[in-house]
């Protein structure tokens, strides 16, 4: 029903322009709808060029999160122009992720095992964007936003076996439907304090041109919480930056979300020039990376916190750091209880499912920060942690995750929207989760019946080339240590072809 005309271009296009859509032949089944959005990727951009999607929104670069000015082009940035003085606002992309994998080492395999098998797989994720403001008043404006999005492809190993997942377009859930689907259903709010204004990127997340140098923003509906929080401008979009889970987004933040990545909410926050403060509530789903969400948020509920300050700790740079701050109350269960139940002789094997209750709570917190070191190449870092006590229940399984990352625009080359990055990131689970998988517990994502634990490293890097336009293309190339945090399996090579195209 939701299958319009500009929904069929974008995918019509989607499967002449880019490289990777013809070998999806090779997959028995189209699978899950996607995941969840990737951001902006922060790139020096034209104001006429569009945001491209993220399963996830970016900042408004007013929150002195902008990169430094860059050489740019002269040519624009998506295949059509985008009006900056209409009411309306209509664009798209379309995505689309080969990724390939030789065989690895794999003495046993579990359910929930990354199959050691040598394998390849097809990502494809189109969205149309659709905004409207209601009221253009400059202190008190009024944004109706409203994307439908749709997706196919499966992930490697049916996108199980790894915490740090290396395809941030496909979901775990290989039997959701391939239709189209409402991604976002949203009111964003401005409440303006004072009438100087500083311009800010026109986008599908924002319409406005100008805004408030201090101000409230609200949003309310149906959103993806890394629109709005853990942006980071290096490391933040699958689309045109790195594709790992756990380097686009901290992977110890196990924010609100079905398992495509959106949940229903609120979130107000208060912007002024050197820093920014957000809260949001969302639903949690009713299951561990369910696409049900509970909508009784007396019983369940996920709160998250953000602090931005806008401080670069190098003279006449730019650079912002975000501490973050979350707990989500569901119907979790406990890992230690699990496996305590387990030696009981109450279950087979540790079960999470049968301890899981109303009341239980998850929490933990994160320290991400950008910095440009020249006008060309910018680095990042995060640091996350959650008490792990609780099950994983809507993101992936990790307790603790550090990263390290940088990218470098390819200005000395000529190339000025060409970009290559490279990322570390270390994963970590607790001592009751790693008794919880050896023993044979099951995560959503982990468990391959027993495990010799070590934290599971990750590096990664790409080239991403700009060919025309809104078309990109990217070569990516990632190294998995200790898959699932097992030390008796791996180390996994995955290779990646990415095509984009923002309209």
């Amino acid at each position: 029903m939701y299958r319009t005309v500009p929904a069929v271009l974008i995918r019509v296009a989607a499967c002449t322009v880019l490289l990777c859509p013809f070998l999806a032949g090779g997959q028995s089944t189209p699978l899950p709808d996607a995941p969840m959005p990737a951001h902006q990727s922060g790139e020096p951009r034209p104001l006429s060029a569009s945001l491209t999607l993220a399963p996830l929104p970016a900042p408004a670069p007013d929150r002195n999160s902008a990169p430094e000015p860059q050489p740019a082009e002269s040519a624009q940035l998506t295949m059509f122009p985008h009006s900056q003085t209409a009411r309306y606002w209509i664009s798209g992309q379309a995505n689309s992720i080969f990724q390939g994998k030789p065989g690895f080492h794999s003495p046993y395999q579990g359910p929930n095992s990354l199959d050691s098998a040598q394998e390849y797989k097809v990502s494809i994720v189109d969205t149309l964007f659709l905004g409207y403001q209601a009221h253009r008043n400059q202190r008190y404006n009024t944004d109706f936003i409203v994307d439908f999005e749709e997706a196919g492809g499966r992930g490697l190993g049916q996108a199980l076996g790894l915490a740090g997942f290396t395809n941030l377009d496909v979901v775990r859930n290989p039997y959701l439907s391939t239709a189209p689907y409402l991604a976002r259903g949203e009111i964003h709010q401005t409440f303006g304090l004072t009438n100087k204004m500083a311009e800010s990127d026109r986008g599908p997340f924002s319409l406005a041109t100008e805004v408030p140098v201090r101000r409230f923003e609200v949003r309310v509906g149906k959103m993806s919480l890394p629109d709005i929080f853990d942006i980071n401008d290096v490391a933040t979009d699958s689309h045109l930056q790195f594709m790992n889970w756990t380097v686009d987004n901290d992977g110890a933040w196990d924010y609100a979300a079905d398992t495509r990545g959106y949940t229903v909410g609120g979130e107000i926050e208060y912007d002024d020039p050197k820093w920014a403060f957000r809260y949001g509530i969302f639903a949690m789903p009713t299951v561990a990376n369910g696409i049900d969400l509970d909508w009784a948020f007396s019983r369940a509920h996920g709160q998250n916190w953000e602090f931005d300050w806008f401080h670069s700790f190098l003279r006449g740079r730019t650079g912002a750091t975000r501490i973050l701050s979350f707990a989500n109350d569901a119907h979790m269960g406990n890992y230690r209880e699990a496996v305590q139940h387990y030696f009981a002789g109450l279950t087979p094997t540790p079960e999470i499912t049968s301890v899981e209750r109303f009341g239980t709570v998850k929490y933990g917190f994160e320290w991400n920060n950008e910095q440009y070191i020249t006008s060309n190449f910018r680095i990042a870092s995060r640091f996350g942690w959650n008490d792990d006590q609780e099950e994983s229940y809507a993101y992936t399984e990790v307790g603790q995750t550090v990263l390290v990352a940088g990218d470098y625009y390819g200005t000395r080359w000529h190339r000025p929207q060409d970009k290559v990055g490279a990322a570390f990131v270390s994963n970590a689970i607790k001592k009751d989760h790693q008794n919880y998988l050896k023993y044979g517990g099951l995560g959503f994502i982990l468990g391959d019946g027993r495990l010799n634990y070590g934290r599971e490293n990750i590096v990664e890097s790409y080239y991403n080339w700009h060919a025309w336009r809104g078309l990109f293309y990217a070569l990516d190339v990632q190294h998995v240590d200790d898959p699932g945090y097992n030390r008796d399996r791996g180390p996994v090579w995955v290779f990646s072809v990415r095509g984009h195209v923002d309209f």
